[in-house]
Formats: structure tokens, C-alpha cells, sequence
């Protein structure tokens, strides 16, 4: 009788944490794994498989044991592949040298969306769709690499090589990168991050006076840069679903459209640059035309910040999702910073007004690596309240 009741006990307290799991709504939680200047993955290049398929099953399961249920890989950092591509070289920041493949010979990306569904996470592809050189001085470059082959596709601006976003031509090359990514690997999305137009460099004008005199058909610089973007992620989306319907596509913008100053739809933020006005991203039209499925803005500002507050960006976008998913990114690696990133509640606090606002389906945090370090204890915090039951990703 008494392993009667033990059993029975038992299977009471397995059914009640089932039930409480299934009720957890579904949310997004990512983690970005960014390769540029090997700043999560590879920790550093080399030309080793089994050094970087370990590394890598080493992040999974630390994020999974987290809670998380997403992870965002950069696999194009540069103009080049974390996979065996027709169009560009094998990454330096994946081998060491640009267009050398890792031995023994297999395939990065395939592994990796592999060993991330086996455990029940998304992988969203993550690639930078303009920047094609990331340092002209210490950037390893083949004989191979598209700015050898079609030198008069780019333009220079500080220290980088950039794809000219009004060239037409760079267009259908950029959509063919991504449709041969979406053709040939189970990836969940496509995701780009806040580089279009570059970041502007003070006392700098960014060079494309030649293809603004051949192609701006009377607009202003501006909203003529602001169609040629409008262009790539219209073009894009349609691409991306007549590939793979099933296939998302995602933007991670800056985290401020566009200050109250300057547009009374703009945030209540005195930023210094915004999407609209120097990115030449409007991000609330493609949210109002379809063209993504959802968008992470960064908000990588603490509640009370002098220019850019959380608590106004966070409810600002809560408001401004036209129906489309909406995943807050978060500054994980401020920890330590100043005073309000070591204060332990900030985290717990971004995470809880983020859950507050019914439009808003997640978050994702940047970057990977700092996990590793447990900042302010907040892994335990994630694993042992708020990310304690599984969740299913938003559809």
C-alpha cells in the first residue's frame, strides 16, 4: 500500500509539472552568436572540424540548459561563408585565411542546424548584407572574393569595404546569397542585423554621389538611399517565402526608428543616429507592408538612460508592431558596465516589462560569450525562474 501511494505521488507531481509547461505561452528566446573578429564562435580561427564542431555543441548546451529555445548564427559576416558557397570563400574568421575550408572537410552550417534542432532550438541564419571587407588593413581577402571579381560593385568608408546598396547589380547578387542559403539548408530564418547604410563616420560622407547622380530620379538623397533599402528587403522577402514558404525572415534594427524631435511618430529618445535618418531604415514600413516576419530591436540601454531609455524604447515598439512578431534584444553584455548594468535586478527588470505588453513575443540576447561568466548570477536567474519551463517559439 505505502509504494502504492508513493507511485501514486510520484506520477501526481510528473502530471502537475507537465500541465504547468504546457500552459507556458510561446515565446522567443535567442541568443546571438556572432563570428566577426571570432566574438562568440569559433573562440578563435581554425582550420580544425573537430576544435569547432566541440566549441559549438559547447554553446548549444549551455543555452539550452538556460532556457533558451533560439539560436541567431552570423554565417556571412563579411561577404564570405560559414559553408561551402558557389558565390563566396570559406571565412577568415572561420579558418584563419580567407577561402581555406576546415579539415577534414565538412559542413559548418548543415552541423550546426543539425545539432540545433536535435535539441528543439530554431536556427536563424544571420548575415550582414552590405559590409564586404571588415578591415582593409588586417582582413585576409582571396583571389576569390567578390570585390576581386567585381571591384566596381563597392565603395570605401573609414576602414571597411562596402557593397553599394543603390547598384541594382548588388542587389540580385545579395537575394541570390540568401535563396541559395534558404534552397539548401533547413534553416528556421533569415535574419540581418542593423548594417544597411553604414554608420555614419563624423566629417564623413558615405561615396555614392556617382550612382545617386545616375539613379536618383529626382528624390532627395535621403529617401532615394531609403528606396534602394526598401528595394533589398521587399525583393528579399518575396524571395525568401517562394523558396520556402515556412522559411522566416527577421531584421534586428537599431533600437530607435527615429526621435520625437524629429517625427512626432518617434520615440520620446535624443539619439544620436536612427534607422530612419542615417541607416536609411524604415522599419515600421516594412512592418506595415509585410516585408518581415519579425524584427529584434536592440535596446541595449538601461531604464533612466539619459538619451534612450529601456522603459520608453521597450513600450514604444510594444506599440508599433503592425501584427508582426516582435523579440526585444537585450544587452547581456553591459554587465559590469556602469552601475545600473551591476545592478542584479536590471536584467530580471527588462525581462519582466518585456512579458508586461501583450504585443511584445520575446527577446534575445547579445552575445553569446557572455554567458559563459554568469554575469550578476543572471544564468540561475534565467534557469530557475524565468526560463525555468520550456516554451515553444512564436508562430
Amino acid at each position: 500500500m505505502q509504494k502504492a501511494i508513493i507511485l501514486y505521488v510520484a506520477l501526481l507531481g510528473i502530471f502537475v509539472q507537465a500541465a504547468t509547461a504546457q500552459i507556458v505561452k510561446p515565446e522567443f528566446r535567442g541568443v546571438w552568436i556572432a563570428t566577426v573578429s571570432n566574438i562568440d564562435w569559433p573562440a578563435f580561427p581554425t582550420v580544425s572540424a573537430e576544435i569547432q564542431k566541440a566549441s559549438f555543441v559547447r554553446l548549444l548546451d549551455m543555452h539550452k540548459a538556460n532556457g533558451l529555445n533560439a539560436v541567431v548564427v552570423q554565417i556571412r559576416p563579411a561577404a564570405d561563408a560559414f559553408y561551402p558557397s558557389q558565390y563566396e570563400p570559406w571565412s577568415q574568421f572561420l579558418t584563419g585565411v580567407q577561402g581555406q575550408p576546415p579539415a577534414p572537410f565538412y559542413d559548418p552550417l548543415a552541423f550546426m542546424v543539425t545539432e540545433t534542432h536535435k535539441r528543439n532550438m530554431e536556427f536563424h541564419a544571420w548575415m550582414n548584407p552590405y559590409r564586404a571587407v571588415f578591415n582593409m588593413n588586417t582582413s585576409s581577402i582571396s583571389a576569390t572574393h567578390i570585390t576581386k571579381l567585381h571591384p566596381d560593385w563597392f565603395l570605401m568608408y573609414g576602414d571597411k569595404k562596402y557593397f553599394d546598396p543603390g547598384n541594382k547589380e548588388v542587389q540580385q547578387y545579395v537575394t541570390a546569397i540568401v535563396q541559395d542559403v534558404v534552397k539548401r539548408y533547413d534553416v528556421d530564418a533569415i535574419h540581418f542585423d542593423d548594417y544597411f547604410y553604414p554608420y555614419r563616420i563624423a566629417g564623413k560622407a558615405f561615396p555614392d554621389d556617382a550612382m545617386y547622380r545616375q539613379y536618383g530620379n529626382g528624390l532627395s538623397k535621403d529617401d532615394w538611399r531609403r528606396s534602394n533599402t526598401d528595394s533589398i528587403i521587399s525583393r528579399l522577402y518575396k524571395t525568401i517565402k517562394t523558396t520556402r514558404a515556412n522559411c522566416q525572415f527577421g531584421i534586428s534594427p537599431f533600437g530607435v526608428w527615429r526621435n520625437i524631435a524629429n517625427d512626432p511618430d518617434g520615440s520620446n529618445t535624443t539619439a544620436g543616429q536612427t534607422n530612419y535618418d542615417d541607416l536609411y531604415a524604415d522599419i515600421l514600413l516594412w512592418l506595415k507592408k509585410g516585408w518581415v516576419d519579425y524584427i529584434t530591436p536592440q535596446l541595449y540601454w538601461e531604464f533612466g538612460h539619459n538619451a534612450a531609455p529601456f522603459e520608453e524604447l521597450v513600450q514604444w515598439w510594444g506599440q508599433h508592431t503592425f501584427g508582426r512578431n516582435c523579440y526585444i534584444g537585450l544587452g547581456l553584455y553591459r554587465a559590469g558596465s556602469n552601475a545600473a548594468w551591476r545592478d542584479k535586478t536590471q536584467l530580471p527588470r527588462q525581462i519582466n516589462a518585456i512579458r508586461s505588453i501583450p504585443t511584445l513575443n520575446g527577446m534575445v540576447f547579445y552575445s553569446s560569450k557572455v554567458f559563459e561568466k554568469n554575469p550578476n548570477g543572471w544564468n540561475d536567474s534565467l534557469q530557475l525562474n524565468y526560463f525555468k519551463y520550456p516554451a515553444p517559439t512564436p508562430k
